[in-house]
């Protein structure tokens, strides 16, 4: 953008808010009492849905869409190299090929277990670099932002692939007291 000077941000501002709103996400909502941004009320996270359903189930593919397995493979990946550049390195992505983050597609049972616990481990270690306060510039502050809209979408995305991986409707969060 012309005219736009790119400065350097502090995210000190934002050290609560957005690693709440991935925490609520990931790790879900799921004391009926508490205020919510994402989720309904009593919604488990996305780690607690993928648990819910089988490396079959997460192997197979509807109307010509991406598997669950490939979501989680490409959410664990792009996790990943988020929690690199955080940890020092200085642009993992230039030599990054998204397209092997779709190819995981079918797993094995062992497999989809271990695929599940990478998303934890990355999603977990990405929550505590966004609690770090750090000098961004404009892009690098997109990409962590970014990054929770990113991880809502698959996993919107995702339950729509699978219904057993759904939270409580708005229904049920009224009946909880919401």
């Amino acid at each position: 953008m012309e005219g736009r000077s790119y400065t350097d941000m502090n995210t000190r501002d934002l050290t609560a808010v957005l690693p709440a709103l991935l925490a609520e996400l990931v790790h879900g909502s799921t004391d009926p009492s508490a205020n919510t941004s994402m989720l309904n009320r009593g919604d488990q996270g996305l780690l607690a849905s993928l648990d819910k359903i089988s490396a079959s189930a997460a192997s197979t593919a509807r109307a010509g869409g991406a598997t669950i397995a490939a979501h989680v493979d490409h959410l664990r990946y792009g996790l990943s190299l988020l929690n690199r550049w955080a940890s020092g390195e200085e642009a993992p992505w230039i030599n990054s090929d998204w397209t092997a983050s779709w190819q995981k597609s079918q797993v094995t049972s062992g497999e989809w277990q271990e695929l599940r616990h990478e998303l934890r481990r990355e999603a977990d270690r990405w929550l505590s670099a966004l609690r770090e306060p750090r000098e961004l510039r404009d892009r690098e502050l997109a990409w962590t932002i970014g990054s929770v809209a990113h991880l809502a979408y698959h996993m919107g995305a995702i339950r729509q692939i699978d219904r057993t991986t759904r939270g409580p409707t708005a229904e049920d969060e009224a009946r909880l007291g919401g």
